[in-house]
């Protein structure tokens, strides 16, 4: 029987309520955005949107036609809709599908495709699981109408539900503070998770009702998060055992007191970025465990970082010759990394350029060696792009980039056999030499490491692009590289419009 007519007699209602819903909600977008803004008409948000009237939807008889008819939809005579959305379908409607499925908060967001891939299926079966459908992940009648529905639920959890997306939650939960023990990051939602939400709800200001719902989800990873755990001003032993072990890793430069100040602060971050810890400054339980484990990773300062611990070393390069005053500002370029390989040559060390534990010690020690005349390193300009093994810095970090295509996108993935859209940026940077600490996509929006693009127009290859909770690599030819939640892998494809639209900002690596 063909595969149109099947379909026609197993859910002509459920599919004409499902795609005139897409037809709506797609078409009314940035109507509704612009009016909750307070932007007046849909000209001023789009003059192209001005010049088109929405067209009415004729009505739908059992006889009639399977999708209602739009002047801009194309029929589908040769690609008809199959009668199940599932693995390794491809067809233009799996793209509404997956935009309607990131507009719930069921998918992270990313520009949709037509492939129906494993992040997919598992969107599908999150959100089969909240509406108590069966959870196959195949999309039928009854699912796709539910998903298209105006009245489908935001993406909420609560206590009793077990899934992936439950240990993600927990695992961000136990790295700000409310979960207290490692082992209570379960995947299963129970007392000490519920507790643990109350928590955060409390102390952010949201409802509470132990719920992860729509506030809750974003609060976890935005920068505005209060987490549960020590932070600056707080005095205690707890602060104290920390700094004297940061002290001992070579992060801290000051002496440890107990007293969590500034240079704890940045002694904290410095240490999670070098052991792929979410930077936030602040002592949780992940940090403290990694803090204490043999296998912490001590300070090693390189090309590409920023911060007060540059000053500091800066400073002292300055003190005893090897570093201009000009170039103490507070990123590691190619002219610091220069006068440190001066400094090393010149006290015994091996000249590496990287300011690890030996070159930190001795830099805060005695009996040190100023430099020369001729050593000062310290005539040039500060730099602020990275350098890239066996390349340009450009060239370099899309090759490296373009070696991982095809790979899995898997949610909070750091490579190298798998990565999310964030992981992905993390991996690639830092193969290509540029010391860049694990951030978000929400992260990546206020960096302010590298020279930031404000117009998409401007953005160039080997620019970072940020959009609304996305990140890729700008591939040049009108191309992006990027881990992809929508084609679940690793892909270079066309910077399109959905990109423009969806434009935060940019950020200059390299030059």
């Amino acid at each position: 029987m063909n595969i149109k007519i099947q379909w026609k007699r197993r859910s002509v209602r459920s599919l004409f309520i499902a795609a005139a819903a897409a037809a709506f909600l797609s078409g009314c977008t940035n109507v509704e955005g612009a009016a909750e803004k307070g932007t007046a008409t849909t000209s001023e948000a789009s003059p192209s949107l001005a010049k088109k009237e929405f067209q009415p939807v004729s009505l739908l008889s059992p006889g009639g036609d399977l999708l209602p008819r739009l002047k801009d939809v194309p029929e589908q005579k040769e690609n008809p809709i199959p009668e199940y959305l599932r693995n390794g379908v491809e067809h233009p409607v799996v793209a509404s599908l997956q935009q309607r499925l990131m507009e719930l908060g069921f998918m992270d967001n990313d520009e949709p495709t037509q492939y129906f891939g494993n992040v997919t299926e598992m969107a599908v079966k999150t959100y089969q699981r909240q509406n108590e459908l069966a959870q196959d992940g195949i999309v039928g009648a009854q699912t796709l109408e539910s998903i298209m529905s105006p009245s489908a639920k935001y993406y909420a959890v609560s206590k009793g539900v077990a899934g992936d997306d439950i240990l993600r939650i927990q695992t961000r939960l136990y790295e700000l503070g409310y979960l207290a023990d490692a082992g209570q990051v379960s995947g299963s939602f129970g007392d000490e998770t519920e507790s643990a939400v109350k928590k955060l709800q409390e102390v952010n200001g949201l409802n509470i009702d132990g719920k992860v719902g729509r506030q809750t989800i974003n609060l976890l990873y935005s920068e505005e998060i209060r987490p549960n755990l020590l932070s600056y001003g707080e005095k205690s032993d707890v602060v104290l055992v920390s700094q004297q072990r940061l002290k001992a890793l070579g992060y801290l430069m000051s002496e440890p007191d107990g007293a969590y100040g500034s240079d704890t602060v940045t002694a904290v971050k410095q240490f999670q970025a070098r052991n792929d810890l979410v930077v936030d400054g602040y002592l949780g339980p992940s940090t403290r465990l990694a803090l204490t484990s043999s296998e912490a990773q001590p300070n090693g300062m390189t090309m590409g970082e920023q911060g007060d611990s540059v000053i500091k070393v800066q400073q002292l390069l300055n003190k005893y010759g090897y570093l201009a005053s000009a170039n103490v500002t507070g990123y590691y370029g190619e002219v610091t990394q220069s006068a440190v390989k001066a400094f090393q040559s010149n006290n015994g060390l091996s000249a590496d350029g990287l300011v690890g534990q030996n070159t930190l010690n001795k830099l805060m020690g005695s009996g040190i060696k100023s430099a020369g005349s001729s050593g000062s390193g310290g005539k040039g300009s500060s730099s602020k792009g990275g350098t890239v093994k066996g390349g340009s810095g450009v060239s370099g970090l899309l090759s490296v980039a373009r070696s991982k295509l095809g790979r899995p996108y898997v949610w909070g993935a750091k490579g190298p056999s798998s990565f999310d859209c964030s992981g992905f940026i993390y991996w690639s940077l830092n193969q290509a030499g540029v010391r860049q600490s694990y951030l978000t996509s929400s992260g990546w929006r206020s960096v302010g490491k590298y020279t930031k693009i404000s117009s998409f127009g401007s953005l160039q290859a080997g620019d970072i692009i940020v959009v609304s909770g996305h990140v890729g690599i700008v591939a040049g030819g009108g191309k992006v590289i990027d881990a992809s939640s929508s084609n679940g892998k690793v892909v270079e494809r066309t910077l399109s419009n959905w990109w423009r639209n969806n434009f935060i900002c940019g950020w200059r690596i390299f030059g």
